[in-house]
């Protein structure tokens, strides 16, 4: 399998960098520190002593000099490691790269997150601008960027079929993070199948036949080890009963499909477009993590009216200066529809000047400006992304 050069910048100090489990993390950091000691917790013959005796690692470091980096994949496997990772930092100076992918399980468990001393970062599945040589965005959009799909795409059903199944079997329930897998596998499919529209907890729990207090802590799961995350609407009064429910997207469009049984039938339009605006969207988040910006994302919705997909905060209110929001509506079609404009168009007179720029997105050709509507061929869009525009 090829290696494809990630935009990810590799930090200068020692760092955490977390992300679901085959986004490219252990291939990223085995390439950019080919010297470190590694250690797989992924497998039994250091995760078992070192799961035992955490202080085992100062003995497998003890030739170690100032300055040498220690590799540890999948830390949230043995959260007790961390003390011994701040040891070890403070005493003998040594640089670790850490790999996990469930932040949330370090923090609950108590783990010593090292005080502020290792830098945080996430990686993301494979962006336009690493895969573009490799793949089109056609081909992500119907199977997603997990990089193993893009670079074995003769196996990349088997693939997400796979990483649905017995990653799940493999993690979620041996690790006792879910106690029953056939109620998270009804609840999963639904929720694949509903990827990036506003969450109903209510409905996924009656069409999975499972308790909503069970789809309420699945959905937990899933933003536990970071298959999916919630995008919470802006409520700024300016229009009446302003939707307060979240959007719930998963990370991937692949692994959405995957989730939803989808992977052996044939794809409609309103998936398609509901698959569009999941990629366009996490791609901002790639690239918010990856340019160090971390704006603030929402969406905005009101009861018998319009939606705009995504505002992105680009500067928050202060004592002196207003907030500032860039709108952006996502479409999936070829032909970009002028009436498509005036829901950006609306919010932004009622925005009192905090919406500044008004974006459209589409799978079209060519580059438009409409009534002050600055329209991006997807394509564009994310090179554009990639150059930090729309974020600064």
């Amino acid at each position: 399998m090829s290696v494809i050069k990630r935009v990810l910048p590799i930090p200068k100090k020692s760092f955490m960098l977390f992300g679901p489990r085959g986004v490219g993390k252990s291939t990223w950091i085995r390439h950019q520190l080919p010297q470190a000691l590694e250690i797989d917790l992924l497998e039994a013959k250091q995760f078992l002593p070192l799961n035992a005796n955490p202080s085992l690692l100062q003995e497998m470091t003890r030739s170690l000099l100032a300055g040498d980096w220690v590799f540890i994949d999948e830390i949230q496997k043995v959260p007790a490691l961390l003390d011994e990772v701040h040891s070890l930092y403070e005493k003998k100076r040594l640089h670790f790269a850490l790999s996990g992918s469930s932040a949330r399980k370090l923090r609950r468990g108590g783990a010593n997150l090292l005080a502020g001393r290792a830098l945080t970062t996430h990686m993301f599945p494979l962006t336009f601008q690493e895969y573009r040589s490799t793949a089109s965005l056609q081909d992500a959009l119907v199977w997603g960027s997990l990089p193993q799909v893009v670079t074995e795409p003769d196996f990349r059903q088997e693939y997400l079929y796979s990483y649905v199944q017995t990653y799940l079997r493999e993690e979620l329930v041996a690790e006792g993070i879910i106690r029953k897998l056939e109620p998270f596998l009804r609840a999963l499919q639904v929720i694949g199948l509903y990827n990036g529209q506003i969450l109903n907890v209510e409905n996924i729990a009656r069409e999975s036949h499972v308790s909503r207090s069970s789809v309420d802590s699945y959905f937990g799961v899933l933003e536990d080890t970071l298959l999916g995350f919630r995008l919470y609407p802006l409520c700024p009064k300016w229009n009446a009963k302003e939707n307060k429910h979240p959007k719930f997207y998963m990370f991937d469009v692949g692994v959405a499909r995957a989730c939803a049984g989808l992977l052996g039938e044939d794809l409609d339009s309103l998936w398609t477009g509901f698959s569009f605006e999941t990629t366009i969207v996490n791609h901002v988040r790639a690239y918010n993590c990856y340019l160090q910006k971390h704006r603030d994302l929402f969406y905005y919705k009101f009861s018998d009216g319009y939606e705009v997909d995504l505002l992105i905060e680009r500067k928050k209110k202060t004592l002196s200066s207003k907030q500032e929001l860039v709108a952006i509506e996502i479409k999936a079609s070829r032909h970009w529809d002028k009436r498509w404009n005036e829901p950006l168009l609306d919010l932004q007179a009622k925005s009192k000047g905090r919406i500044r720029s008004l974006v459209g997105v589409y799978q079209g050709k060519a580059r438009l400006e409409q009534s002050g509507v600055q329209i991006y061929p997807a394509e564009e869009f994310l090179l554009a992304l990639h150059q930090g525009e729309f974020l600064s």
